[in-house]
């Protein structure tokens, strides 16, 4: 059971295990924890509670339910996204120890038997992409523990990539579940705004944040998707017909610049989904880059500052911002904290320019491609260069020139978030150098279950079966 080969870690996998009797609860809890112990150096979780994740596991074995829904199978959950079961303190010091009631997304899937496997290291309040953490410490990527696991989601997917958990919960505001996920070799999804609750997560913005699931393949993220958005999960088995998806290659923008090695995986990704009879339409979004640089930051950085007080207040009313600011840890978070405390405040003018005018526009600009070119969705690679040293937290090298690294890696991901649209990072193969590289695609709003189908027949086409 230690060897990772043994274990199923697929969700499909283990619900068969645990039914056939194959396994037990118990006996699979004690090779996650045994894996979790002998992998400690990556820093994939803040919290764990061992002994308690035991005995849940045994009460799970007593119960004969096993197998059914998600009973007996333990889920990472990223650390701002209350359980009611282990402390979620958005991996800063100010908010440590804060266990408040479970959040609505945790309830749904602890409601179908999931079990709180551990909480997710993560990028300090969510405000960075590497997971190098001043205050929780640096999580490191399992394909080389040198490198990034991408952010902010980080400790959530190393703990799936290497083989730890079978799947897990992040949050999403510019890129934060696909961005680890592309850089890890896995599948993370972002839905549409509003289709999962929001109550009970450590806010960023109010606008942009979701959770979304996170797992080794798209039929895992799919079981997930259902659990949380509330729905009846009788429409996951269906696939879509590769010959009858049609996407959208928005070549500017999305693909400028990108490193050679995740140019040619992609060029790759897309020969092979032509010769599988994908119809790829190349057409560009119109003003896609300026429209996103409009709103992205005026919305993320005023609504923070009213959303985190906010949610203090009803959750940890001891702890006041300037609290959380005066503690944070992350050179680069407490350098943002301290400016968002100043004089760095987003002016609301700006912000009701962005979220009034310019979110509107860039909205419209999807629903218009999509209906005029006739696509179900977009394409492109999901990070524009695969995962990059740890402590290159101010600047990443790209082509030979030294860019700014948080913009550079949600150069991509970050106009879907800010048009609230579905989005889905699917793996498709190693660089030269052995590292993963993720390629994203983004449907209209609303058309989640169709992307998720769209995504399932993608990824038996890329057949990305490594793992580190």
């Amino acid at each position: 059971m230690t060897d990772k080969r043994d274990v199923p870690f697929t969700l499909e996998k283990l619900q068969a295990a645990f039914k056939s009797g194959e396994l037990t609860c118990e006996s699979y809890i004690d090779a996650v924890i045994e894996r979790a112990e002998s992998l400690n150096h990556l820093n994939a979780f803040i919290t764990v509670d061992w002994e308690m994740l035991r005995k849940a596991a045994r009460d799970v074995d007593q119960s004969g339910k096993a197998g059914e829904g998600l009973n007996g199978i333990p889920l990472c959950f990223k650390d701002n996204i209350q359980t009611g079961v282990l402390a979620a303190s958005a991996a800063t010091k100010a908010l440590a120890g804060n266990i408040s009631s479970a959040s609505v997304v945790a309830e749904r899937l602890l409601s179908s038997g999931a079990l709180v496997g551990g909480m997710g290291n993560m990028h300090e309040l969510a405000f960075g992409i590497t997971t190098n953490n001043g205050y929780s410490g640096a999580s490191k990527n399992p394909w080389n523990t040198e490198r990034i696991p991408g952010g902010s989601s980080g400790g959530v997917a190393v703990a799936i990539a290497a083989g730890i958990m079978p799947a897990g919960i992040g949050t999403d505001t510019g890129g934060s579940v696909r961005l680890p996920s592309a850089l890890c070799g896995i599948v993370g999804f972002r839905p549409s705004m509003m289709r999962y609750p929001s109550e009970g997560l450590v806010p960023v913005s109010h606008t942009r944040d979701t959770a979304g699931p996170m797992a080794n393949t798209v039929k895992d993220c799919r079981i997930l998707d259902a659990i949380m958005a509330g729905k009846n999960d009788s429409a996951i088995d269906e696939v879509a017909s590769l010959s009858s998806i049609k996407l959208g290659v928005p070549r500017a923008y999305f693909f400028d610049n990108l490193d050679p090695e995740v140019g040619r995986l992609s060029e790759d990704a897309l020969k092979k989904l032509s010769d599988a009879g994908v119809t790829l339409v190349e057409a560009d979004i119109p003003n896609v880059g300026e429209l996103d640089e409009a709103c992205s930051f005026p919305i993320a950085l005023y609504e923070f500052m009213q959303d985190l007080p906010a949610y203090l207040t009803a959750h940890v009313s001891h702890i006041s911002i300037k609290d959380v600011a005066d503690h944070a840890l992350s050179p680069d978070v407490s350098g943002l904290m301290a400016s968002l405390m100043s004089d760095g405040a987003m002016p609301e003018s700006v912000y009701r320019d962005a979220i009034n005018v310019v979110r509107p526009k860039l909205q419209q600009t999807y629903a218009d491609y999509f209906s005029k070119q006739g696509v179900d969705a977009v394409i492109f690679p999901t990070t524009v260069l695969p995962a990059t040293p740890i402590g290159d937290d101010e600047t990443v090298e790209l082509n030979c020139e030294r860019l700014p690294t948080f913009p550079t890696f949600i150069h991509n991901t970050d106009p879907g978030s800010n048009a609230g649209i579905p989005g889905i990072s699917l793996p498709i193969g190693l660089t030269h150098d052995g590292l993963p590289v993720g390629i994203e695609i983004d449907g209209p709003f609303n058309s989640d279950e169709r992307l998720l189908s769209i995504a399932e027949a993608l990824e038996s086409v890329f057949n990305f079966t490594q793992r580190p």
